[in-house]
């Protein structure tokens, strides 16, 4: 078999090495990638955009719901779920074929299969057993993406107990379900099916919800998880699923007293976190480090093996789409000498978590930095003080800033409330750029809008509110 040679070799075409292709090839770098299963990866074909399809549907349900307030009637509300999870394959299935078309605009070269590393900057391509290309770079990034963990008497099985891709094609709507972990994937999952009108419960191990979160935006987003007759169950433990006949589980709870509690439900969701996909790519025969199932890398998302780099789910934290799409762009960026590239800063990486209400944040938690010895200047401004949210019919929220006393250097900004992951950028702009509490209090933001809330906040950390 010709050996086929790259400047550079992505194997994985998620966000990350789709993104990091079409940069090397804009650079003029000869690209490949290897894909074995969906362009676009876990985000696009079964995390970030379905979610948010199947999101969007819950909050109309929700809406509906509330029409009486807007001064609006309609007769009884039903639902297709069919309906409702085919738009969402759709939603996905239409971004997997921009994929491929953007690769091909860029003239990337794309081989449907498996990759494995057999040293000496090589590949071999196998699909279905056989071998269909051999490959060779100088550079080779490894995107393999990650996948869901499991716990030891906690495993999915596919109808019962499922993990996130049974949970976005469910065949009928469970009247009861249990959600193992309250991150975002299972609270973005909990969102959906208790708007949906499925009875919510949600057991974390850690004492709140939301844990990587402000200990303030977790304990009002619990407050109003519960006040949508979500079940919450935090410093608990589910010891065991069994199952209970053909349709039901049962499962046993620890409650945070020491208690165990038996409880019975149609379904139950694990998000207990992920794993890197690093088996059977040839990790094994490289100087690759893998600690605790992901890639450690260095600061150009270099590996321990020369010529070899890994970027997104399969590296460390924070596991999110767009980091990995920026660590493919810095990597190739550094791969092709590009001036003034800089290192990843994962205190401006911005996290969203798309259940209802919205949680957005980026940079540390008040806690975090007073644990880091700062000096803390801190603002908040509550939606019910902003016209626009009021007449939105949305004014449980809060945005909250956390500055440094000393330099006014923003630390971390926090929010919980509607359409909050459209406004964190804001502040990751201001965070990327440096801006002090001066240049920010002194930004005109436009009336009215939900983004006034950003300034107001800013202006409280100051004792300069004005409207509250």
């Amino acid at each position: 078999m010709a050996e086929k040679s790259f400047d550079v070799v992505i194997l994985g075409g998620g966000p990350g090495g789709y993104v990091a292709a079409i940069r090397a090839s804009q650079l003029g770098l000869k690209t490949a990638v290897v894909e074995r299963e969906h362009l676009g990866g876990i985000c696009l074909n079964w995390g970030c955009i379905p979610t948010k399809a199947l999101l969007r549907t819950s909050e109309i349900r929700h809406m509906l719901d509330r029409l009486d307030e807007f001064g609006l009637s309609c007769g009884e509300v039903k639902f297709d779920l069919a309906k409702i999870v085919k738009r969402s394959r759709q939603v996905s299935g239409k971004l997997s074929k921009g994929v491929g078309f953007l690769l091909k605009k860029h003239k990337v070269t794309v081989i449907d299969g498996e990759g494995r590393l057999v040293g000496g900057g090589k590949l071999a391509v196998t699909k279905d057993g056989k071998e269909i290309a051999a490959l060779k770079a100088k550079h080779i990034i490894v995107a393999t993406g990650a996948r869901a963990r499991e716990l030891p008497g906690l495993e999915a099985d596919g109808e019962l107990v499922w993990t996130y891709k049974e949970a976005m094609v469910p065949k009928a709507m469970p009247k009861s379900l249990l959600v193992v972990g309250s991150g975002a994937i299972g609270m973005e999952f909990a969102s959906f099916y208790s708007d949906m009108g499925a009875q919510v419960t949600v057991v974390e191990l850690l004492p709140r919800v939301l844990p990587v979160e402000d200990e303030e935006i977790s304990a009002l987003a619990e407050k109003q998880f519960k006040k949508q007759d979500m079940e919450i169950f935090t410093g608990a433990t589910v010891q065991s699923l069994k199952k209970k006949g053909k349709n039901a589980i049962s499962a046993a709870i620890q409650t945070a007293d020491g208690k165990t509690e038996q409880r019975d439900f149609d379904r139950a969701i694990l998000a207990v976190g992920i794993t890197g996909n690093v088996e059977n790519i040839g990790l094994e025969e490289s100087a690759v480090v893998v600690d605790r199932g992901h890639i450690k890398t260095g600061p150009w998302m270099e590996t321990d093996a020369p010529g070899i780099y890994a970027i997104g789910d399969v590296t460390g934290p924070p596991w999110l789409a767009h980091k990995a799409m920026h660590e493919g762009v810095l990597c190739v960026e550094k791969i092709a000498g590009v001036e003034g590239v800089h290192a990843l800063d994962t205190g401006n990486v911005p996290g969203c978590t798309y259940c209802r209400p919205q949680i957005a944040s980026v940079g540390l938690s008040e806690a975090a930095a007073l644990e880091k010895g700062h000096q803390v200047r801190v603002g908040r401004f509550p939606f019910m003080g902003n016209g626009k949210a009021i007449a939105l019919g949305e004014p449980e929220g809060l945005i909250k800033t956390v500055f440094d006393a000393k330099t006014g250097e923003l630390l971390g900004a926090h929010m919980i409330g509607a359409e909050v992951t459209e406004l964190i950028q804001g502040y990751t702009i201001a965070k990327t750029m440096e801006c002090t509490e001066a240049e920010l209090m002194q930004t005109i933001f436009p009336h009215p809008t939900l983004s006034e809330m950003m300034h107001e906040s800013i202006l409280d950390a100051y004792d300069r509110v004005l409207h509250i």
